[in-house]
């Protein structure tokens, strides 16, 4: 992914309001991100537990999403799989993260969801730069552009899901 500036990341908002996306909390430190590796751009809300946003190359654009979630709980009881990257995390690793969907069918409230990595680190987790903790990723027979790739397809998959505006249909 190439690197975003502030001003990018707060315009590519298509799911909130320009006032709203002039207010979210930014993740510090982007100049150091390691955006080489980054198929997406995602982080939560500090201040707001419930929220996250994700920043993605789609469609010959930069699309941003906002994303809520309920309040992570703890559970070393389970495991649940990320349907972008297919990492396998204790309980609290992977939340339901639900983004209002563009247009006339987001301010109706509709809204569409998916169960993502947590933290929103994919693309490291995939790379193998990450590593979630009491699960191990299983040795991949598929390479990892492979992998990547398909993370890709899911993510884009999710984006046109949030674009697709079924109130104008």
């Amino acid at each position: 992914m190439e690197p975003l500036s502030d001003s990018e990341i707060r315009a590519s908002f298509v799911n909130c309001s320009k006032g709203e996306a002039r207010r979210l909390n930014l993740p510090r430190g982007l100049a150091e991100l390691p955006w080489e590796d980054l198929d997406f751009l995602g982080w939560r809300d500090p201040g707001a537990p419930d929220r996250a946003y994700l920043v993605a190359p789609y469609g010959g654009e930069v699309v941003g999403v906002t994303l809520r979630s309920p309040v992570i709980r703890r559970s070393l009881t389970k495991t649940n799989v990320c349907s972008l990257c297919i990492t396998a995390h204790a309980g609290s690793g992977v939340a339901l993260l639900a983004a209002r969907r563009a247009g006339a069918a987001g301010r109706e409230g509709n809204t569409v969801g998916t169960y993502i990595c947590a933290d929103l680190a994919c693309s490291l987790y995939v790379r193998g730069l990450k590593k979630s903790t009491l699960v191990t990723r299983p040795n991949e027979s598929v390479p990892v552009e492979d992998q990547i790739a398909a993370t890709v397809l899911n993510l884009e998959a999710f984006l046109a899901r949030v674009l697709t505006d079924t109130a104008a249909a």
